[in-house]
């Protein structure tokens, strides 16, 4: 490789790998960002690189930035050939993600965040596991299934709504539009309980622009305004004990004043096209995708 040619890009460290086990097959995290898909930058929580994993029947001596998977080969049938490099499909590659992630939430946000650029629905990756017999992290694969959504945005949405349920709250849905009683769209928050009426926005560093701080101050206005109880997330506070209290707080709030009127519903008007699932936007056409899928572009 010329020495102009900077290493730091997933698609060149992929190449590379590809390129020294060209009978091999790339998987895992890599696979999924070969496919497309957004979230997967080949790094770790704490910042590090991730080696590119190869599913490989052969032997091979370990390479700096490469590991050969813990599974090795698998049916040609799960290869794919994708602009000149083979890779395990999406259903696969995720599944490897979940079955060797670090935790229960890394397993989860592997498949949420596969599921964000439609590589695979979760009943695909359920019938896919259900599939397969008994393996090393296929009872953690299991479980992240069973609390998979396909509408999260990014891993941290993914990681509020996880430690939203460990304190033994209901369910939270993902990105769900919320309308006025007139039909008219308030918003989309990035998570919300719709029993009690409870929305809980995760604040990126993005949201410390003033233009961003104006948006989300006039958003938290509008949903007060019909009733909805608001709980903001930022980086660090899935790892505060205090977090809980405030979300238990926010939940008893909310559900205090259940019985009132509300302003809002989750209905939406017969002109709203619904991309919620991932059958929905892959039905959707290239113009569709282009207007509907725009947040897309923020990952």
């Amino acid at each position: 490789m010329p020495a102009s040619v900077s290493d730091d890009t997933p698609k060149q460290r992929i190449l590379e790998a590809a390129t020294a086990v060209p009978h091999g097959a790339v998987t895992e995290w890599a696979a999924l960002r070969w496919l497309g898909g957004t979230w997967f930058g080949g790094l770790g929580r704490a910042g590090e690189r991730r080696p590119v994993a190869i599913s490989c029947r052969h032997k091979h001596l370990a390479q700096p930035g490469l590991r050969i998977s813990q599974e090795g080969w698998c049916p040609e049938s799960d290869v794919l050939q994708v602009d000149g490099v083979r890779v395990t499909t999406a259903a696969r590659s995720v599944y490897y993600e979940m079955r060797f992630a670090s935790s229960l939430v890394e397993a989860v946000i592997a498949l949420d965040m596969a599921c964000f650029s439609d590589l695979v629905s979760i009943d695909e990756l359920d019938e896919f596991v259900r599939n397969h017999g008994p393996r090393t992290g296929v009872g953690r694969a299991r479980l992240a299934v069973a609390l998979a959504d396909e509408n999260s945005w990014s891993p941290q949405e993914t990681a509020t709504r996880l430690y939203w349920l460990r304190a033994d709250l209901p369910p939270l849905a993902c990105n769900r539009p919320l309308f006025d009683l007139e039909g008219q769209l308030l918003g989309t928050p990035d998570l919300m309980e719709p029993v009690a009426g409870v929305v809980v926005e995760y604040d990126g560093a993005v949201h410390l622009r003033t233009s961003q701080r104006r948006h989300d101050r006039n958003r938290e206005e509008a949903f007060r305004h019909v009733g909805l109880e608001y709980v903001v997330v930022m980086a660090g506070d899935l790892a505060a004990e205090s977090t809980t209290r405030r979300f238990r707080a926010a939940h008893a709030r909310a559900s205090a004043s259940s019985g009132r009127p509300r302003g809002w519903t989750l209905e939406p008007p017969p002109w709203w096209i619904p991309t919620e699932s991932v059958a929905a936007r892959r039905a959707l056409d290239k113009s569709a995708r282009e207007r509907l899928l725009r947040y897309r572009h923020a990952g």
